[in-house]
Order: structure tokens, then C-alpha cells, then sequence
């Protein structure tokens, strides 16, 4: 029986394949994610009802499972025109620091703004993106995956 919070075999393959500066990104329901992603990167989609799972509760597991070095978040782009109903860091963020925080994580957030989110995510060192069901407004974070040595 593994002794990790996260049991997805596919996810934990990918991760376990995956090596210092690999990219995963957690998408939320609205991110386009069949056609928003590297070149080699594996799709994963864990949807199973709105809101289910979260992007959040998919950080959490990984968290626990591989040595994050940084966390990005899609960055708020102000004149992008859902950003109107997001006047500041969007609520989902604060629970993101609650997580990184419980799990001992030195990671903050970075935002990277919306469009060039996108191109990071289109980089070749993208192995993976779970998408989620979760529909909080600007919830995507891509994740560095680090190096167990420096844990």
C-alpha cells in the first residue's frame, strides 16, 4: 500500500517520471486545457462533478507526494475582461498560502499574468496538467517539480 496522499496511478507515473524543472499544472474547469499545454504533456482530467475535485485538494496531494520548488499562479491580467469581478488577488490564492504553509512548503505564489501563463504552460519541460472541476475564477497553478536531494 503506498504511504503518499496522492493514489492516482497515471499522476503518480507522470510524476515519477518527471525530473527537476518539470512543469505540472492543475487547471481549474474553465482552462482550456486540450489545447493549452506543452508538446509532451499528458492530459489528466479528474473531473467528476462541478467543483470535484478542486485545484486545491489536487495541490495538497502533490504537495505530499514530490518536492515542489515554485508555484505560479495565472496572473489577474487587468484588462482582460473577466477580471472586473476580481479586484484584487482572487480568494482562491489565500488558500493556497494555507496549504503551502501546512505542508512546511518555502514556495510563494508567482504570478505569471494570463497570456504569458499560457506560454510557460506551452513549454516543453510541461509533462503534465491535471484538469480539475474546481470553478473558482483564476485558480490554474503550474508547478516546478524540484529535486529530492534538497528536500
Amino acid at each position: 500500500m503506498l504511504n503518499t496522499p496522492l493514489l492516482h496511478p497515471d499522476i503518480l507515473r507522470i510524476l515519477a517520471q518527471s525530473g527537476h524543472h518539470s512543469k505540472v499544472l492543475i487547471a481549474d474547469g474553465n482552462y482550456p486545457a486540450a489545447n493549452k499545454r506543452g508538446p509532451r504533456a499528458e492530459l489528466i482530467s479528474l473531473q467528476l462533478m462541478p467543483g470535484v475535485p478542486t485545484v486545491a485538494q489536487v495541490l495538497e496531494a502533490i504537495l505530499g507526494t514530490v518536492q515542489i520548488d515554485h508555484v505560479h499562479t495565472m496572473g489577474v491580467d487587468r484588462t482582460d475582461s473577466y477580471a472586473a469581478a476580481t479586484p484584487g488577488d482572487p480568494p482562491v490564492w489565500d488558500e493556497y498560502r494555507r496549504i503551502l504553509a501546512a505542508a512546511k512548503s518555502s514556495c510563494t505564489l508567482e504570478p505569471i499574468v494570463k497570456w504569458d501563463f499560457y506560454e510557460a504552460v506551452a513549454s516543453a519541460d510541461h509533462v503534465l496538467t491535471i484538469q480539475t472541476a474546481d470553478q473558482q475564477p483564476w485558480a490554474n497553478l503550474l508547478l516546478s517539480v524540484g529535486c529530492r536531494t534538497f528536500r
